[in-house]
C-alpha cells in the first residue's frame, strides 16, 4: 500500500514537519524515536545555546511551546532571556509534543529507501515495504559527526568513546572521563561546554586546542546587546536578522558569500552564561593548527604549529574532537546508492529548491542536511519555523 508522504526522523524538524502535513490534510507517515540525537548524542547537564523565545518547536497548533510546556506539565518556567534550558528539559518538551501533535509515530528505523515508476520503495526494520510519492529526510545529526582527518590519523578504526580519539556526539556522560588528561578540539559552543562539562565531572585537566586564529570568545549577555538593531535568535544584529527572517535568499547567494556570511557572522563562539565557568579552568592552545596526531604507548599525541612556524607537542589521556557535524550523502545509507548519485550537491549539502525539494523529483531534506540552501538557522530548533509550513505547503501542492 502506498503512502503520499514519508518522514525520515523524529527529530524537532521532523515532527514540525509532520505535523504541517497532517493539519493540511495530506496523510503522511514519519518514523524515527523521538528527540533521539537530542536524547543520546548530546552530553548530560548540556544547555541549550539558544534563548527560551527561539527554542520552540513550530507546528500549526496553538498551545505547544516551551513556554506551554512548562506550564502544563508544572516544570520550571523558562521565558526570560536570561533563562538558560537544560538539554534534558527540551528532549521532554520535543516527547510531549510528538504525543500531542504527531501520535501516530512509528518508531522504527528506515533500512533502505529506492526509487520505483511512482515514486519510492521503503524498507523498514520491521520487515515492512510500502510505497511513497514523496520523502522527507528530517534525520539530523544522525551520521554526519565530523572527525578532520588528521585526527582520524590516530582513530584508524574510527572514533570511540573508550579509545584514544572521539567525537562529542559520542559521549552522553563526560563523566566517564574523570580523573583523566583531555583535549578538546574545537572553537565552538560544543568544544567550549564539553570543556566545562569535564571540567566540572573531575576531569584532572582540560584543554581546548583552538586551530583557528580567531581569539576563543563569548557572547554578550542580554543586557550588552545593541538596542538599536534588530532582535534575532543568536542576538542583536542585522546580519543575524537576515539570516533568520529571509532564510529563502540565502539560496541565491553565490556560494563563496554564504561560506563567508557563516563563517563571519555565525562563527565559533560559546554562550553569554559559559564565560564564567570557562575562564580559569581550562585552558587553552589559541591558534594551533594540528600538524599530525598519533597514538604513542596508548596515549593520543597532536603535534601543533605555533603563528611563528615552531612545532609543539601536546599529549593527553584521550582527545575529544568538538569539531561539528557535516552533511555527506554518504552517511546517508538508508538512501539506495543510485538515489544518492541523482542528487545534485552545492556548497556541502543537497541543492534544494523555494520548497525544500531536490533534484530527484519527490525527494526533501529540512533541518541541518538543508543549511547550505538557507543558511545556518536550519541547524537551529528556530529554524523549523521557516521550513516546516513552507515543506509543507511545497508538498500539498504536489500530492495533495
Amino acid at each position: 500500500m502506498s503512502t503520499p508522504v514519508a518522514v525520515i526522523g523524529a527529530g524537532p524538524y521532523g515532527l514540525a514537519t509532520a505535523a504541517h502535513l497532517r493539519a493540511r490534510g495530506l496523510p503522511v507517515r514519519i518514523f524515527g524515536q523521538p528527540m533521539d540525537s537530542w536524547a543520546e548524542r548530546m552530553p548530560a547537564g548540556m544547555l541549550l545555546k539558544s534563548t527560551p523565545a527561539a527554542s520552540s518547536i513550530a507546528v500549526p497548533h496553538t498551545g505547544h511551546t516551551l513556554r506551554d510546556f512548562c506550564a502544563a506539565t508544572g516544570e520550571r518556567r523558562y521565558a526570560s532571556d536570561w533563562d538558560v534550558i537544560p538539554v534534558e528539559t527540551f528532549v521532554r518538551y520535543g516527547r510531549w509534543v510528538q504525543r500531542r501533535v504527531v501520535p501516530e509515530l512509528e518508531r522504527v528505523r528506515v533500512v533502505s529507501v529506492d526509487r520505483r515508476a511512482d515514486g519510492f520503495e521503503l524498507k523498514l526494520d520491521s520487515g515492512e515495504q510500502f510505497g511513497a510519492r514523496a520523502v522527507v529526510v528530517a534525520t539530523g545529526l544522525s551520521g554526519l559527526a565530523h572527525l578532520p582527518s588528521v585526527l582520524a590519523a590516530a582513530a584508524p578504526e574510527g572514533p570511540s568513546p573508550t579509545g584514544p580519539v572521539s567525537h562529542s556526539s559520542q559521549h552522553r556522560d563526560l563523566a566517564a572521563l574523570a580523573g583523566r588528561e583531555v583535549v578538546v578540539v574545537g572553537a565552538g559552543q560544543s568544544a567550549l561546554e564539553s570543556a566545562v562539562l569535564l571540567a566540572e565531572a573531575g576531569a584532572a585537566s582540560v584543554r581546548v586546542v583552538a586551530r583557528g586564529p580567531a581569539a576563543v570568545g563569548f557572547g554578550a549577555p542580554p543586557d550588552r546587546q545593541p538596542r538599536l538593531r534588530p532582535p534575532s535568535p543568536f542576538g542583536n544584529a542585522w546580519s543575524l536578522w537576515a539570516l533568520t527572517e529571509h532564510a529563502g535568499g540565502f539560496r541565491h547567494l553565490p556560494v563563496p558569500a554564504r561560506r563567508f556570511l557563516v563563517r563571519r557572522v555565525l562563527g565559533p563562539l560559546g554562550a553569554w552564561w559559559l564565560r564564567d565557568r570557562f575562564v580559569g579552568r581550562v585552558r587553552v592552545s589559541q591558534g594551533r593548527p594540528i600538524d599530525r596526531a598519533e597514538v604513542r604507548d596508548g596515549r593520543p599525541v597532536l603535534s601543533l604549529r605555533g603563528s611563528d612556524g615552531r612545532g609543539a607537542e601536546l599529549a593527553a589521556d584521550h582527545v575529544l574532537a568538538a569539531t561539528g557535524y557535516r552533511v555527506a550523502l554518504d552517511a546517508l545509507d538508508f538512501l539506495g546508492p543510485g538515489l544518492r548519485t541523482g542528487i545534485t550537491v552545492r556548497a556541502g549539502g543537497p541543492l534544494l529548491d523555494a520548497g525544500f525539494g531536490s533534484s530527484v523529483p519527490g525527494l526533501y531534506f529540512t533541518g541541518l542536511s538543508a543549511a547550505a540552501s538557507f543558511g545556518p538557522v536550519m541547524r537551529f530548533v528556530c529554524g523549523t519555523d521557516f521550513a516546516a509550513p513552507r515543506l509543507a505547503r511545497a508538498l500539498v501542492r504536489t500530492y495533495g
